[in-house]
């Protein structure tokens, strides 16, 4: 089975608002850069779709090293959390809704498809490939930002 290793983050400005995410690729000698975001997100939404958005882009079931620093996407699979969730319905320890259900469930399937091993790292420290992502993700918001301005510049007339 090919190995993997898939850095991530995401980002948002506001919460819930504009949101980015950021992923890197790398399997042997090779690299490859994505990103994303949407208008109106949260943080940790975003987060979990960069592990979902880096996952998708493998075309054959791989053996992936997940680097995150977001301690809610890690630990929903370190701890468990996922596995009980679905078990009970979505539903937390306290009977209320998970949220990102949906984010959580395509998560879940795509960690079905790939051997997955996620790890935690420490967020805005000296990790190279975390910084990148983190670009990466507050550069996909500041695009939409520019199209958003842009877009109601036009619809002002300016």
């Amino acid at each position: 089975m090919t190995r993997v290793t898939l850095y991530t983050d995401g980002a948002c400005s506001g919460n819930p608002g504009t949101g980015g995410w950021g992923a890197i690729l790398l399997c042997g000698e090779h690299r490859r850069e994505l990103s994303g975001g949407e208008r109106e997100t949260t943080n940790n939404r975003m987060e979990v779709t960069a592990v979902i958005m880096g996952l998708e882009r493998l075309k054959f079931p791989c053996e992936v090293d997940v680097y995150s620093d977001s301690a809610y996407t890690v630990n929903a699979f370190l701890q468990g959390w996922v596995y009980g969730w679905e078990k009970c319905g979505w539903k937390k320890g306290d009977g209320k809704a998970v949220l990102n259900v949906d984010l959580w469930q395509r998560l879940l399937t795509l960690t079905r498809t790939h051997k997955v091993t996620f790890h935690k790292v420490k967020g805005h420290a000296d990790n190279e490939l975390n910084n990148r992502c983190d670009e990466l993700a507050r550069m996909a918001i500041k695009s939409l930002k520019t199209v958003e301005s842009d877009y109601k510049s036009s619809e002002n007339g300016i």
